[in-house]
């Protein structure tokens, strides 16, 4: 980056560092920050909407989607994440070209399972070979979102269903006396109230799928912790402009202050959510505002 960079076997001290610190591959390093905080922001809404969805199916009287919901907040919730990391990605992905195979392929008589091995024709790829490096990272990216939303979406539901079973029921008995039709009554008194009973729950598993995100090393998208540990690892001088030993706690140390800084700046937005929300509420909160205002 640097003009006096072009030799760096001629280079010592802060110089040295300086370059090393300015090369593509730390910059690489330096967007996979910004990809993980792609992440979580396209992630947290779309796990929302999943378990919104899901508490929704739960508490349906129409039994067959209520055993949906629930099914889907039992099977998530009671497999562990790395599972879901490991095998549904690849399931996802299989079907996805299974499903393009039946389309454009011409022969369809040969068998797309053979033993353990999956092949497909080349055109059902899904990217396809010959497309771009950001087409394969989009998709892998594309892949990591959804799973991440249907894992943490279950929980999501969990924490949505519990808070509208916590909506006092005099409240909905009262809009109902009103006059007004379930639907009302449920975008206007449950939905509203609920809210300041889910966003505890909601907030620790938002700080849990903040600590989840290095599972996208699992998911072979080259994030912080891939590049951490590629970076870190001791370098010969070999082909290498910049040799070093191995400085792998130095990288993920830095990880550490990463996620523990991200981490509080989460803590106070959702402490100040959380006070918003509990204004004039008959929560615990909100008889502690009402108190300290009195």
């Amino acid at each position: 980056m640097f003009e006096y960079c072009a030799d760096p076997s001629q280079l010592s001290g802060l110089s040295w560092l300086s370059c090393y610190l300015t090369t593509g591959t730390h910059f690489r390093f330096y967007w996979s920050f910004a990809t993980v905080l792609m992440l979580l922001a396209v992630t947290a809404p779309v796990a929302l909407a999943f378990g919104f969805g899901g508490a929704m199916a739960a508490r349906s009287p129409f039994l067959p989607v209520s055993l949906i919901g629930r099914g889907y907040i039992a099977a998530v919730r009671g497999v562990p994440d790395i599972v879901y990391f490991l095998f549904f990605v690849i399931a996802l992905d299989q079907g996805i070209e299974w499903a393009k195979h039946l389309f454009v392929c011409d022969d369809l008589g040969q068998p797309v399972w053979n033993g353990t091995e999956f092949n497909v024709c080349a055109a059902a790829k899904v990217p396809l070979a010959s497309s771009a490096a950001i087409w394969h990272s989009a998709y892998a990216f594309a892949l990591a979102v959804f799973t991440f939303a249907l894992v943490f979406g279950a929980f999501a539901a969990n924490v949505l269903y519990g808070a509208m079973q916590a909506v006092p029921r005099a409240q909905l008995e009262t809009a109902e006396a009103y006059g007004m039709t379930p639907r009302q009554v449920f975008r206007r008194v449950l939905v509203p109230q609920m809210w300041v009973y889910a966003l505890p729950g909601l907030s620790n598993l938002w700080l849990i799928l903040i600590k989840a995100t290095p599972l996208l090393f699992l998911l072979g998208i080259q994030d912080i912790v891939y590049w951490a540990r590629e970076l870190g690892s001791a370098k010969t001088s070999g082909n290498n402009p910049y040799p070093h030993g191995d400085w792998r706690v130095f990288y993920f140390l830095g990880l550490l202050v990463f996620y523990l800084a991200f981490t509080r700046l989460s803590e106070v937005v959702l402490a100040g959510l959380t006070q918003r929300l509990s204004h004039g509420q008959a929560t615990l909160g909100g008889e502690q505002l009402r108190k300290a205002g009195a």
